[in-house]
């Protein structure tokens, strides 16, 4: 599976901010509008297994997909590089606890003429055809993603009730979400009358060999250092449930990759980028600590 590492990728992250939803100026084409949220180099990936072709015959029947996985496993960048592999815009929400429905579909706004109506992302992505990504979508509230089923079935259209419109969506548009159940509970966690409108689509960590060429390709690092820090990573993970909730991430992985290529010691690398951002309890920290020396020696 390709890294999560975001770096060398253009991303389209529309944050919920009126400056990044406001239309665009007159004069400016949709096919303009289209062509800013198209990736302009194609997103390193490395593929598991088939997911590729899955996701192509979804997208060919326009059916809503949901990729589901762990921390940093590259579900986004799974997601992008579809994108680019289509040719299709994509337009990114990292969803939160305090996202409304009205962050996604639009809102009335005040300016100096008065008032005027500006498209969320989800409405954009509808009208213009593109993928429209809700990143993390259990961390929104359930009355806020019930407003994506109208999108999600044969009638594939969002009701805007403030302004009284029914935008009937693009035939290029398609919804993805993701999540990570490692983090599903009463509290967070998507309806029935949600799930099953998607197509589901299961992400883990790549087997060792795999997750060690993409640290090589990511960073250029040498394939035997990123073999240990795959083997530091392993280490980590064998820990989840005993005292870690999440175990090293391919992310985490790439950034102790990084450290290493500027000049940081391995060790330090680890300790920095794979250790300390993950816990804060003293007892696994030095277990793993233990386990960085024992990789790289003392």
């Amino acid at each position: 599976m390709g890294s999560a590492s975001g770096a060398g990728v253009a991303l389209w992250h529309l944050t919920l901010t009126p400056a990044l939803l406001t239309p665009a100026l007159p004069g400016t084409t949709q096919k303009s509008n289209v062509e800013q949220y198209k990736l302009a180099t194609e997103p390193f990936y490395a593929p598991q297994g088939n997911e590729v072709e899955c996701y192509e015959a979804a997208y060919d029947k326009r059916l809503p997909v949901m990729v589901k996985g762990p921390t940093g496993c590259g579900k986004s960048r799974f997601v992008e590089y579809m994108a680019w592999k289509l040719k299709k815009p994509l337009i990114t929400v990292a969803c939160n606890e305090d996202m409304t429905a009205s962050d996604l579909t639009g809102r009335y706004l005040l300016d100096a003429n008065g008032t005027r109506w500006v498209d969320g992302p989800l409405t954009i992505a509808a009208r213009l055809g593109a993928i429209c990504y809700l990143d993390e979508i259990v961390e929104a509230r359930q009355d806020t993603t019930v407003v994506i089923h109208p999108l999600t079935d044969h009638r594939r259209a969002l009701p805007l009730d403030k302004k009284g419109e029914v935008v009937e969506a693009h035939e290029d548009f398609q919804l993805v979400i993701s999540y990570n159940p490692g983090y599903q509970s009463l509290m967070k966690d998507l309806k029935q009358s949600t799930k099953q409108r998607f197509v589901g689509m299961d992400f883990d960590y790549a087997e060792a060999g795999l997750e060690a060429s993409i640290l090589v390709t990511e960073t250029g690092i040498d394939k035997d250092i990123a073999s240990k820090l795959v083997t530091v990573g392993e280490a980590a993970r064998n820990l989840k449930g005993h005292g870690l909730d999440e175990g090293i991430s391919t992310r985490l992985m790439v950034y102790a990759a990084s450290l290493i290529d500027s000049g940081l010691p391995p060790r330090e690398a680890c300790r920095l980028a794979m250790v300390r951002p993950i816990t804060d309890d003293a007892d696994i920290r030095s277990t793993l600590d233990h386990a960085i020396d024992a990789v790289f020696g003392e």
